[in-house]
């Protein structure tokens, strides 16, 4: 109402020629402070934003040059090489025969070989033609270590059987759904046999009433790196859930770092908030179940000493890391997390122990355990060499988060400073004035969140 009554008074002006001045008068700050705004968002603009801006342009020339035939390798090596974009990267296995390999003969499975990689990051960064990369390694090894950068766990559990201790933790982190992190440690078990074990899909439907469908889609002899689909039953209040999930095992001494992730991704550029969905298209999308498009469950299993204390390492501990957008609200999942987390984890004992005399009668292993003992062999020193350049990055963003904070300073003070000049120059009321100030504070928004 106060801006008409501002147009009204501007219009009962006697002449045309005093409106217009007037009119004139009232638009110039206005005009004047988007100016500065557009000035001043160049100059703070981040700097992503000429990458992004770049590459994208890269992407459409590519394809434009490209044959229609090759538009979806070109899109994924665009989406690729955005710097920004560069940890949630969607390739295509070059070893996965893609619709061609319905026909798999049954043979007897042997133990395969494991795939014999160098510990330099170079052979690893040749690894970009899988869903599941060296990059999700070191992201791993990262959480493994507590140096992702992420904010403190909390705990929130701490319970025991006599063959098995659990400990829960989780984090709220700014973006995204609730992380949890677990410890479990098995007593009287092998790495490689709990390994097999989370991998067994087929077994895993005997001890998990959650699950109720999976099968795998795609599969490299090569690495072991599979595509698998999941169906979860849900409470009675809740769809079924799909899940379309890529996933691979790396081996590093007696440990194994076993990598699994959602194959539906979504790119989040948070100041324009735009999504780029790369989903799996040999699976289409339904009503029913409900496909997660946002999953995230990796382990580091690895022998610890047993709790009996003789100083044996005949005790397995299985580091968990875990997030998943259900569809549902956050603080809903995290009520129904933590009445029913118990429950649930305490069912992986006596299914552990079944699958291990199964094994010990000689059953046959299923196909998803024959592809869990097809590894990539990674050294100790690369991890540490992982490790090394997440502390450095660590020092270097903190050093350039002060030099930022410091030269944002000055800015901040000049525009805020010529609006207080430009507004007390123009007598045109508290309103023309309010505008200015309303319009300067958000600008400074702006560059506080830049």
């Amino acid at each position: 109402m106060a801006v008409v009554s501002v147009f009204l008074e501007i219009f009962r002006r006697p002449t045309i020629v005093e409106v217009m001045g007037e009119l004139v008068l009232f638009m110039t700050p206005l005009w004047i402070a988007v100016f500065a705004g557009v000035l001043v968002g160049w100059a703070w603009r981040p700097k992503w934003a000429n990458l992004v801006g770049r590459d994208m342009s890269d992407c459409s020339v590519s394809k434009q040059e490209s044959p229609s035939s090759s538009s979806s390798p070109m899109s994924s090596a665009c989406f690729a090489s955005i710097p920004s974009l560069n940890s949630l990267k969607f390739q295509l296995p070059s070893c996965v025969s893609w619709g061609s390999d319905d026909g798999i003969q049954e043979k007897a499975l042997s133990v395969p070989p494991a795939v014999n990689s160098d510990s330099g990051s170079s052979q690893l960064e040749g690894e970009k033609s899988s869903f599941v990369t060296g990059e999700d390694l070191q992201h791993l090894y990262r959480l493994v270590e507590e140096k992702d950068g992420g904010p403190a766990w909390i705990q929130m559990m701490d319970r025991s059987t006599p063959t098995m201790g659990y400990q829960a933790w989780r984090r709220d982190p700014e973006t995204g759904p609730p992380q949890y992190r677990s410890r479990t440690v098995f007593e009287d078990a092998t790495p490689e046999l709990v390994r097999d074990f989370f991998w067994d899909d087929e077994f895993r439907m005997k001890w998990d009433d959650m699950l109720i469908h999976s099968s795998i889609l795609e599969e490299c002899p090569t690495t072991g790196t599979m595509v698998v689909q999941w169906v979860r039953k849900f409470p009675f209040f809740c769809s079924d859930r799909e899940y379309l999930i890529g996933r691979r095992i790396w081996e590093s001494g007696n440990s194994y770092y076993c990598v699994t992730k959602e194959l539906a991704l979504a790119y989040i550029i948070e100041a324009f908030e735009l999504i780029l969905g790369v989903p799996y298209s040999s699976v289409p999308r339904r009503n029913k179940p409900r496909r997660v498009d946002l999953y995230y469950s990796s382990w580091c299993i690895r022998p610890v000493e047993s709790r009996r204390g003789d100083g044996q390492l005949t005790a397995c501990e299985v580091l968990l890391f875990h997030h998943e957008d259900m569809g549902i609200p956050w603080e809903l999942a995290k009520l129904g997390v933590r009445q029913g987390m118990w429950g649930a984890v305490k069912k992986i004992d006596p299914g552990l122990r079944k699958y291990q005399k199964a094994g010990a009668a000689g059953a046959p292993i299923s196909r998803c355990a024959y592809l869990a003992q097809i590894n990539t062999k990674v050294s100790a020193d690369y991890l540490s060499s992982v490790e090394n350049a997440c502390e450095d990055s660590s020092e270097i963003e903190k050093h350039s988060s002060s030099e930022k904070q410091e030269g944002k300073n000055i800015p901040k003070l000049l525009v805020v400073g010529g609006v207080v000049l430009l507004a007390c120059s123009l007598d045109r009321g508290l309103l023309t004035k309010a505008v200015i100030f309303g319009v300067a504070r958000r600008f400074a928004k702006i560059g506080r969140r830049l």
